[in-house]
């Protein structure tokens, strides 16, 4: 696995974590985190994009063409895959997955490649508000499942301690290896990580996921424009056709 490969998990997941926030524009529990869900989903929506532009300056971009057509190529955690039923699930998302984001792309901006400190360090500055916004409201409290899930899924994505992000570490590429990126997202969220077991022989280092599966096909087709085709008028030509 290359840099490139884990800028391309980082840009996948911050995509669908924007569109899952935006899921809850309307249906949060106040006003307030409508707005925030909102502002938010549109903030790694962009984040999403600098990312991928990332990817040529790197040198090695490995989006492949099937990307288009099978979603089970994207770089989604688990968490993503299907649209959250409940508000815990998004804060859970909010306060864990979002900061080890936040997490990984300061290790990224304090590492030796250039246009990742470059293009990158705006966005520790705008994802600050999201992280008090997650901690305020899992300080609140919420449902203990899905805060386990969120905890399992960011370390999974962290990767094995010997595997690919230790090795950028090494390297210097990234500041921090798997163990200091754990450390780092409990000093931030000033909780411990549950124990969890994971079964890295089973764990895709291209996913960073121990599980297989895929973003249901609704929000595949939203993030390829196919609801747009589906919906858009008949041309000209398609006209004549029939």
């Amino acid at each position: 696995m290359s840099l490139s490969d884990l800028v391309l998990s980082i840009a996948d997941n911050k995509q669908m974590l924007g569109l899952r926030y935006a899921e809850w524009a309307t249906r949060a529990p106040s006003l307030e985190a409508d707005i925030a869900a909102a502002a938010m989903g549109l903030d790694d929506l962009g984040h999403s994009r600098v990312l991928y532009g990332c990817l040529e300056p790197l040198g090695d971009d490995p989006r492949a063409p099937d990307r288009e057509s099978d979603p089970a190529k994207l770089r989604n955690l688990a968490y993503f895959d299907e649209p959250w039923t409940e508000w815990s699930q998004f804060v859970a998302a909010n306060a864990i997955l979002d900061t080890a984001f936040t997490v990984m792309i300061e290790s990224c901006v304090s590492g030796s490649v250039e246009v990742l400190q470059h293009r990158l360090r705006k966005m520790l500055l705008e994802e600050r508000y999201h992280f008090l916004h997650g901690r305020s409201w899992l300080r609140s409290g919420i449902d203990d499942a899905p805060l386990q899930l969120a905890w399992r899924e960011a370390i999974e994505w962290f990767g094995p301690p010997d595997g690919e992000t230790a090795s950028l570490h090494g390297e210097g590429k990234l500041a921090m290896g798997p163990a200091e990126l754990r450390g780092r997202l409990e000093e931030q969220l000033e909780m411990k990580a549950p124990r969890v077991e994971i079964q890295w022989k089973a764990w895709d280092p291209l996913r960073r996921r121990g599980t297989p599966g895929a973003i249901d096909a609704h929000t595949f087709g939203m993030l390829r424009g196919l609801e747009e085709k589906k919906y858009a008028p008949p041309t000209a030509a398609k006209q004549a056709a029939s």
